[in-house]
């Protein structure tokens, strides 16, 4: 339980890391896992065996006695021992100093309890920060062994770690996805949850973009592999996370420091203990047995492993959530940010532009929105699809037109079904002849005060208005309101759109602040403007928002999934398309921030009682064993819970279930 071992890697006796890519189930890694549980149940049963024949056989007691000291106290004297190399002190040193200090007096039963008790805390410790890498490590199964490929006209089953660019990956129903690439041929639902952290499968055809690890639910797909093996969207997921975990938190590296001035301090105050007891007249092995007792209940086990254990489960809950932190330090950062600043386009709207009205003034919208797609659907214009899409989402696939020409700039002509239709702005339809009447003059004012812009359609005269704009994101209302329970104070919008539009997403919402108009350099500026009055968070899409990202407190990317700008600049990385999961994260991190402040305070008030009741009235030395490594389990386990934090993300349905994320891939066809 060395607060220096636990700084560098728990998934190994002695701080050795394991390698990325080997394999938890391999022989050496079953035994490596079985050590910890097998000592204290090693060092119980020599234990017993010499107590049983103490009396009768006491040269074999002792030895039992000796093999019990050695079953229970080898793997911490292996990581005291490299903690001296390097000239520290950790907890594993005072330990075995108070075992050796009982055996000396011949209170070797006691020495070997403290060895059962401190060894058991050991393996509970190693087994639950275990289970907090192990969810996180399973993020390595998600992507299958082996793929069907097309390769040069045959089929083949090949190891998915040798797929390249350009490849083409079959996959079938209820299959992982090896690779991260783009739809061929195919239509189907995929389960993006293990990486966006989406609770409903997303609808993919030619051209969509999927990603390695997530699941094709019904219909067989191809797909053109664009990413290698090592660079998908999952290997980046599970780079960042490995990243996130030998990154320390600033709590955790004040406790790392502090932690080797206190060591000495407890050394020297046990020895001081000695010194005044026996120049008060105590007997010289009394006065050695308090000073013991005194080194072991103030051993700072439980102040050391409260923040690391608390940090890695809720890492390891985010990851699965979708949401990925890079190290511990930004979920601190988090939990203390009161201000949260947004880019508007691709953040709180869709970034994509869709019909919001359809103003028809013979009464027949459909037949207007059809007129209109009849001529868009040929026109390269960036609203032209809003006009399409809109047309078959009411069930009418728009007809060919008879003629089409497109004015640069203006709008477009041509002939649906005999008769010549005007689409375009209120300009052209002037300088075509037809008259904007009365009644249609108050509803353009309308809609452009709404950010909205109005395509007019006509004939002979004005036949209707169909307005279009970027949309807000389903799910922003929510998670706005879900923040502002949460007590953020300020919310803000700073985007490079025209103040306008600006203004009618920040009504919308029931945002504090809106400004538009803005250059990157522009946002850096409010940014850090905003900072002075308070730590802020900034949420972007990770590309164009990377300046004001790299300058807030905490950057936050969303929609990261594939965006290697977003991952590279942020601090905490939204994979999926879900604003709600801004709320989970910020509880989260306040969450794991209540939880330490738990454990610190708990751990320190162990010490206090255990120290004041040695050094008053004494202790038994197997009490303060109990009294020490029982304080230690408890924070242990108490921030464990974190693993269970479940706050679901505004506009979600439903949270993503933990084993789903991690269920096996099917079965691959012959």
């Amino acid at each position: 339980m060395g607060a220096q071992a636990h700084s560098r890697d728990l998934s190994r006796p002695g701080g050795r890391r394991r390698a990325s890519g080997e394999a938890d189930t391999s022989a050496r890694a079953r035994i490596v896992h079985l050590l910890p549980g097998a000592q204290p149940v090693l060092c119980v049963v020599l234990l017993v065996g010499g107590r049983v024949v103490e009396h009768a056989m006491p040269g074999t007691a002792l030895g039992l006695y000796v093999l019990a000291y050695l079953a229970g106290g080898t793997g911490s004297a292996i990581v005291a021992w490299g903690a001296l190399r390097e000239r520290r002190i950790d907890v594993n040193v005072l330990m075995l100093l108070a075992a050796t200090g009982a055996a000396y007096l011949g209170s070797w039963i006691e020495g070997a309890v403290l060895l059962v008790l401190f060894s058991t805390s050991n393996a509970l410790e190693f087994y639950v920060m275990g289970r907090t890498r192990r969810a996180i490590r399973s993020l390595m199964t998600l992507r299958p062994a082996e793929a069907l490929v097309r390769r040069e006209g045959r089929e083949e089953i090949v190891a998915a770690d040798t797929l390249r660019i350009d490849d083409v990956v079959i996959v079938g129903p209820a299959e992982r996805l090896a690779a991260d690439g783009l739809v061929v041929r195919g239509t189907s639902g995929v389960d993006q949850s293990p990486i966006t952290g989406e609770s409903v499968p997303v609808d993919v055809g030619p051209g969509s973009r999927v990603f390695a690890g997530t699941i094709n639910q019904r219909g067989s797909l191809e797909i053109r592999v664009t990413r290698d093996p090592e660079d998908t969207t999952l290997a980046r997921i599970i780079a960042l996370v490995e990243e996130a975990q030998t990154a320390q938190a600033p709590a955790q590296r004040m406790i790392d420091r502090f932690g080797q001035i206190y060591a000495l301090g407890v050394i020297a105050a046990a020895g001081l203990t000695y010194v005044v007891l026996t120049g008060n007249g105590a007997e010289a092995s009394a006065a050695f047995y308090r000073a013991i007792t005194l080194l072991v209940v103030a051993s700072p086990c439980a102040v050391v492993i409260s923040t690391p254990a608390t940090v890695l489960s809720a890492i390891a809950n985010a990851a699965h959530h979708g949401v990925l932190f890079k190290g511990g330090a930004h979920l601190e950062s988090l939990a203390r940010v009161h201000t949260v600043v947004f880019d508007k386009t691709g953040t709180l709207t869709v970034g994509r532009p869709a019909v919001t009205d359809v103003i028809a003034f013979d009464g027949d919208p459909t037949g207007l929105i059809a007129t209109a797609a009849a001529l868009e659907q040929r026109s390269e214009h960036a609203l032209a699809d809003a006009i399409v899409d809109a047309c078959r989402a009411r069930s009418v696939s728009p007809r060919e037109p008879d003629t089409f020409e497109a004015v640069t700039g203006r709008g477009i002509r041509g002939t649906v079904a005999g008769t010549v239709v005007r689409v375009g702005s209120e300009t052209f339809l002037r300088h075509e002849g037809i008259s904007i009447p009365d009644d249609g003059l108050p509803i353009l004012a309308s809609l452009r005060n709404e950010a909205k812009t109005p395509i007019l359609i006509g004939d002979t005269q004005l036949r209707g208005i169909i307005a279009v704009a970027d949309t807000v994101r389903p799910g922003a209302a929510e998670a706005v309101a879900a923040l502002r329970a949460l007590g953020i104070e300020r919310l803000v919008v700073l985007s490079g759109d025209h103040q306008q539009a600006v203004d009618a997403v920040t009504k919308q919402l029931g945002l504090d602040e809106g400004r538009g108009d803005l250059l990157p350099e522009d946002k850096v500026r409010a940014d850090e403007a905003l900072e002075a009055s308070g730590p802020a968070t900034m949420v972007g899409d990770g590309v164009n928002d990377a300046p004001a990202l790299a300058a807030a407190t905490v950057g936050i990317a969303m929609g990261a999934a594939g965006t290697d700008a977003a991952t590279e600049t942020a601090d905490i990385v939204l994979m999926g398309d879900n604003l709600g999961r801004l709320p989970y994260a910020i509880g989260l991190s306040r969450q794991a921030r209540r939880v330490i402040a738990q454990n610190l305070v708990f751990a320190f008030c162990v010490v206090g009682v255990l120290v004041t009741i040695v050094l008053v009235t004494g202790l038994r030395l197997a009490f303060g064993v109990v009294g020490h490594e029982g304080s230690t389990v408890v924070v242990v386990l108490n921030g464990l819970r974190l693993l269970g934090y479940d706050s679901p993300p505004a506009g979600s349905r439903h949270r993503v279930p933990f084993l789903r994320s991690i269920r096996p891939a099917a079965a691959r066809r012959p």
